[in-house]
């Protein structure tokens, strides 16, 4: 049984979940709003492309996700900054704000007050990466959702999963009650992955009811450098992307794969990480066509 079933009735409208049904496909796209430390004028130019490139998505059908103090770096209030800016003909239901927890408890939950004061019905709640930047408020993710979920019971909230790691006990995770995800995001897998992505699957079975979005990472070079400094908040690839890229792959070329290779095992929703802001859409169409979608 899904938590959904335990909460009110708006929640089962809640148009993510209606979408993540196994009937259907969803690709979504995740964005990262600009870094906090960025000067006044470079901050603004920032924000301007990330307004362009939700407006763009969410107007055309697309779920956007949008991070928060992602691999420890602090951004700007996510929720601030699209509540002030992107206006009302912008669908917030095709928006769903990341909140961490690396922030103190009275943000969090003031946080999640002002997504639901601003009309947007799903938000994901993670616990933030442990080794780099400010600690989290509680230890565990699911503990900031049980908080969340009990001021604001009819907010869809999102977890997560690591396909990467204990298939077995992932999926545990994700069964426990305490868990209180409505749906999860998982770690970024690829084509070069697809082991770890059917061992979880086999785990999983018919056992799991919470809908997942599998994460593709949009790799725009095999430059050695970026591909390090990935590596060290993400299971990157490397040799296997050099060898892609020198033999004439494109970035399209890769993510259409990673994503072709998910949907022919029966994986029915992903998110795309790391699209240019500019042209956002654009690329999106050109992974999905590529990719047979």
């Amino acid at each position: 049984m899904t938590r959904a079933s335990t909460k009110p009735a708006a929640l089962a409208r809640a148009p993510l979940l209606e979408a993540l049904s196994p009937s259907e496909h969803v690709v979504a796209v995740e964005l990262r709003p600009p870094r906090a430390s960025l000067g006044r004028s470079a901050g603004m130019d920032a924000w301007i492309d990330t307004y362009h490139a939700v407006r763009m998505l969410a107007r055309r059908g697309t779920y956007v996700f949008l991070t928060d103090s992602a691999v420890g770096t602090e951004e700007e209030d996510n929720l601030r900054h699209l509540v002030a800016n992107l206006g009302r003909d912008v669908p917030r239901t095709q928006i769903v704000p990341f909140l961490t927890a690396k922030h103190s408890l009275d943000y969090c939950l003031n946080y999640a007050d002002r997504a639901v004061e601003a009309g947007f019905p799903s938000l994901v709640v993670l616990g933030g990466d442990t080794s780099v930047g400010v600690p989290r408020c509680v230890e565990h993710a699911w503990e900031l959702r049980q908080h969340i979920q009990a001021r604001q019971p009819a907010l869809a909230l999102g977890g997560w999963a690591n396909p990467h790691r204990d298939a077995a006990r992932q999926v545990d995770f994700l069964l426990a009650p305490r868990n209180t995800a409505d749906f999860a995001l998982t770690q970024v897998v690829s084509h070069h992955h697809l082991e770890s992505v059917e061992a979880f699957l086999r785990a999983a079975g018919d056992r799991l009811q919470v809908p997942l979005l599998y994460g593709v990472f949009y790799y725009r070079s095999a430059n050695p450098r970026t591909l390090e400094a990935l590596s060290r908040f993400l299971p990157v690839p490397v040799d296997a992307l050099r060898r892609e890229f020198a033999e004439g792959a494109s970035p399209v070329d890769v993510c259409a794969r990673t994503v072709r290779a998910l949907f022919d095992r029966g994986i029915r929703h992903v998110y795309l990480s790391n699209l240019p802001l500019g042209g956002a859409h654009t690329t999106l169409q050109e992974i999905l066509k590529k990719a047979g979608v």
